[in-house]
């Protein structure tokens, strides 16, 4: 016959001399040896870091945009985009990724790559258009809006090589780029072909956020480890492209981003097309 000792629950004496009984998780928690304390929910610094410096960028962009100043606004997209791309990088490469900081960085993706860039193609030249300017910076804020609400879904769930639709970045770099580009050239914003040429530009922006286009992600490429010397070779040649006409450069480059998903979805579709006539052929 088994013996089964009972365990005294201790009372604890307060400072007024009184004794109160111990509740009830306090005598579960000591006897499965687990600590009830509060446990310290802090924020990792270092990735938070880039991404508030990420959100100022966008916000200072606001501001500039509304104090007609557009060449420094676009050139805070810009910073926001290195910012956005480094925070990532950090928290990988520390191993500080949280939910946290996923929420916070797609909260700052929307206000500078949704608000900003739209606010400034507004106050640039789409105001001129009336209701037809507030509509398209319209499409592109919900493009942008809509195209985060879905990455944050599918994580975990798409192939990490590709972006299902033009990352939000991309296309607050491709407004800013243009509009970095009609100021630093002085292009005569009363034209009224200039600010038809926008509401395209951002129309095709907003609503290819929302595609099905893949777009490259540059995510399978780990910098920690080596890569051949044409690569550094390459990465130089960057450089001084960009530094020799950064507007005439950036825009282009964004352009040829932008345009590469459709290009991508026209080769796999003649690809295709050819491997199927071809099975058929093999098949007879």
């Amino acid at each position: 016959m088994s013996i089964f000792r009972r365990r005294k629950l201790r009372s604890s004496r307060g400072l007024s001399g009184k004794t109160t009984p111990l509740r009830k998780s306090d005598w579960m928690a000591r006897d499965t040896g687990e600590d009830t304390r509060p446990r310290n929910r802090g924020v990792y610094l270092l990735p938070n870091a880039f991404t508030t410096a990420n959100l100022f960028c966008g916000f200072f962009a606001i501001v500039q945009s509304m104090n007609q100043r557009f060449e420094i606004a676009a050139i805070a997209i810009f910073i926001a985009l290195v910012m956005d791309g480094m925070d990532g990088r950090v928290a990988r490469m520390t191993n500080t990724q949280s939910a946290f900081g996923e929420q916070y960085d797609s909260l700052t993706d929307m206000v500078s790559f949704g608000v900003a860039p739209a606010l400034i193609a507004y106050e640039w030249v789409l105001k001129d258009l009336g209701k037809w300017g507030w509509l398209a910076a319209f499409v592109f804020c919900a493009g942008a809006a809509l195209r985060l609400a879905r990455f944050n879904t599918n994580i975990g769930t798409v192939d990490k090589r590709f972006f299902q639709g033009l990352p939000s970045p991309a296309a607050a770099s491709l407004i800013a780029g243009f509009v970095w580009l009609a100021v630093d050239n002085k292009l005569p914003v009363q034209e009224l072909a200039l600010p038809w040429v926008t509401f395209c530009l951002t129309i095709y922006a907003g609503i290819t956020m929302v595609s099905n286009a893949l777009f490259y992600s540059g995510k399978a490429l780990d910098v920690r480890y080596r890569a051949p010397f044409g690569v550094m070779i390459l990465i130089i040649l960057g450089f001084v492209l960009v530094s020799s006409d950064p507007p005439v450069a950036l825009f282009g480059l964004f352009v040829a981003y932008a345009l590469s998903g459709y290009v991508f979805w026209l080769w796999q579709k003649i690809f295709l097309r050819k491997k199927k006539a071809s099975d058929m052929l093999s098949n007879n």
